[in-house]
């Protein structure tokens, strides 16, 4: 069955998907200018703007940000011991892998402070315009609240596959694990020890479970959402893919989303 006839089985009300090499779009199926809610998926997004940051020496990675001793490496992978969704420390910088949004809008408050500019309008004018994503925004949160639709999130992932905006060297730590070795909760797959994690994208290295495909890469990067959603790049098979629902992750997605995209890489991996 091709990865167009599995999405069509999965049980939500709407989905629009796509398969991104470094060229372009290779194919899509669904209305791929409906407008989804990322939920986190959000986080590729302002991560991407703080890497630019980073470049144009707004901010630097290991400088001083969030909690003490921690710095803003910290807060993109995770690290900062930040709890869920509360800008309270549970634990020393470094120590865990402790998946927080509060770390993330700390990330932004921080780098607004720097710049004397609004988050989202430096999300937008260093990321969403030079990319032709007018479709897109952040929305009420830098962590969770952006909004978008696939055509936007294939250009994207195509940036995120053969990078433009940012420096080769820059694009190589983002996606390299930071701080080796650490546990933590993945969320909606339990603890991953280690769970490895780059600079704003999950790295899927051996974790098992894992919504991504079995075949993938260990350097395969990305991210999933609790809106149903999930965008996810594997460097290796030079393939990205883009798929975006309205129905909450849940274990539809779990069983779904493994097969869809080993159908993406038997349909389109030989290219």
């Amino acid at each position: 069955m091709s990865y167009a006839d599995l999405i069509a089985t999965w049980p939500v009300p709407h989905a629009s998907t796509a398969v991104m090499s470094k060229e372009g779009t290779l194919a899509c199926a669904g209305d791929v200018d409906r407008i989804f809610p990322l939920a986190s998926v959000t986080k590729m997004l302002t991560a991407y703007a703080v890497l630019i940051a980073v470049e144009e020496g707004a901010v630097d990675l290991d400088e001083p940000a969030g909690p003490p001793s921690s710095t803003v490496r910290h807060l993109l992978a995770h690290a900062a011991g930040y709890e869920f969704d509360r800008k309270e420390v549970r634990g020393a910088p470094g120590q865990r892998r402790m998946y927080s949004n509060a770390g993330f809008e700390v990330l932004a408050d921080h780098l607004s402070a720097r710049t004397g500019i609004e988050f989202a309008r430096y999300a937008r004018e260093a990321v969403f315009g030079p990319l032709g994503m007018d479709a897109t925004s952040l929305g009420t949160s830098p962590a969770a609240g952006g909004t978008s639709c696939v055509r936007d999130l294939a250009a994207f992932g195509t940036e995120l596959l053969d990078p433009t905006l940012i420096d080769a060297s820059t694009w190589r730590e983002a996606t390299s694990v930071q701080f080796p070795g650490i546990d933590g909760l993945l969320p909606g797959y339990g603890r991953q020890k280690p769970n490895d994690w780059g600079l704003g994208f999950e790295i899927r290295d051996h974790k098992s479970p894992h919504w991504t495909a079995p075949s993938a890469s260990a350097r395969t990067f990305g991210h999933f959402g609790q809106s149903g959603t999930f965008l996810w790049i594997d460097p290796d098979a030079e393939l990205a893919c883009v798929a975006l629902t309205d129905r909450d992750f849940g274990p539809w997605a779990i069983t779904a989303w493994p097969d869809f995209s080993e159908a993406v890489y038997q349909e389109f991996g030989a290219l």
